[in-house]
């Protein structure tokens, strides 16, 4: 999952939205340097997904949370989906609130393999030249899987949604 420094990513124009808050159940797990362990943390979600007590719509979520150390640099990272409230939940499945924040939107075209890179070019070279700062009271950003995601080819309806300051 380390991004290829070698592929130029063209990153597609974000749209700006204000985003709702989110009650996200799912599973977490601590990230590797190189963050590999999150397809096999999205292979053991799956059989979740669909399933989850009080699921909302069929959008899954891949957060990467933020350190707590101020930094931008990211710690965990939860697999899941939106609920209406986090009862009933089975106890291996982690709850995250996301306040409301006004996020900045990417959509993904490439496969999935290649997310690190969009979003490797989203801090690196968007966000230095945007005028715009990392919400600091934000978990972390996320990538939203909507119905058009295919998890057998691992392409379409994938998003990067980066939280910015208003």
């Amino acid at each position: 999952m380390q991004t290829d420094k070698n592929l130029v990513v063209e990153l597609e124009t974000p749209r700006f939205e204000d985003g709702k808050p989110l009650l996200i159940a799912g599973l977490r797990e601590h990230l590797t340097d190189d963050a590999e362990n999150i397809p096999a943390l999205w292979q053991r979600f799956v059989p979740y997904i669909g399933n989850v007590p009080g699921q909302v719509g069929h959008i899954a979520y891949g957060v990467s949370l933020f350190k707590g150390d101020g930094s931008c640099g990211c710690e965990y990272y939860l697999a899941g989906v939106e609920v209406s409230d986090f009862s009933g939940l089975a106890g291996e499945l982690s709850q995250l609130r996301i306040p409301a924040h006004k996020y900045a939107v990417f959509p993904h075209l490439e496969h999935v393999s290649r997310l690190w890179n969009t979003i490797d070019a989203i801090g690196r070279k968007w966000l230095p030249n945007s005028g715009y700062e990392v919400a600091a009271d934000a978990p972390g950003f996320f990538e939203r899987y909507d119905e058009n995601f295919d998890p057998q080819t691992g392409s379409g309806g994938m998003e990067v949604w980066m939280p910015i300051k208003a």
